[in-house]
């Protein structure tokens, strides 16, 4: 495994001893607020070691939180998108990060409740980052799926997610270097 990592600018700075613990309490407790911030410090940890691929999951984790749009922790650590792009482009090409584009392809249409169409269109979301970060990285061709359009997973997110979570996600996009 490589050198620890550089913390990713877009999340929090972790706390000392974390580990599965962390998030692990939330198993039968609300996934609110303290859950979404937990899973951010969790995912700069994982970061940090150099395991990329399970700080990714983190963040998909903090996207599924309960969260209405208006809760504190938002105001300082808006919803990961920026740190997913972190993340898949200073992985280093010797870490195991798998292909996130697949991973998100396939998240998108496997998940269930709650909060369905709002995590769906999150997956999507960050299936398009991954598409715009990575080209190179490659679509399941077996996974028979309509892949959305940019306007229909902005759409979906003015829906389906928080107030002002279509911008944010496009102002990340537009962010990537082509």
């Amino acid at each position: 495994m490589s050198a620890p990592f550089s913390p990713c600018p877009f999340l929090p700075a972790p706390r000392d001893g974390l580990d599965w613990r962390t998030l692990h309490v939330y198993r039968n407790n609300p996934r609110g607020p303290e859950f979404y911030h937990a899973c951010l410090e969790y995912g700069q940890s994982l970061w940090g070691r150099g395991l990329a691929a399970r700080a990714m999951l983190c963040l998909d984790r903090a996207m599924g939180a309960d969260l209405k749009g208006d809760e504190s922790v938002l105001q300082d650590w808006p919803l990961p998108y920026a740190a997913m792009v972190w993340f898949m482009v200073h992985t280093p090409p010797d870490v195991f990060i798998g292909n996130p584009r697949v991973h998100f392809q396939h998240y998108a249409d496997r998940l269930g409740e709650p909060r369905r169409e709002q995590r769906r269109w999150r997956a999507w979301a960050c299936w398009a980052l991954a598409c715009k970060a990575k080209p190179a990285w490659p679509g399941d061709p077996k996974h028979a799926v309509v892949e959305p359009t940019l306007a229909d997973i902005a759409a979906n997110l003015e829906r389906h997610g928080s107030p002002g979570e279509a911008q944010l996600w496009q102002s990340v996009l537009l962010g990537i270097p082509a």
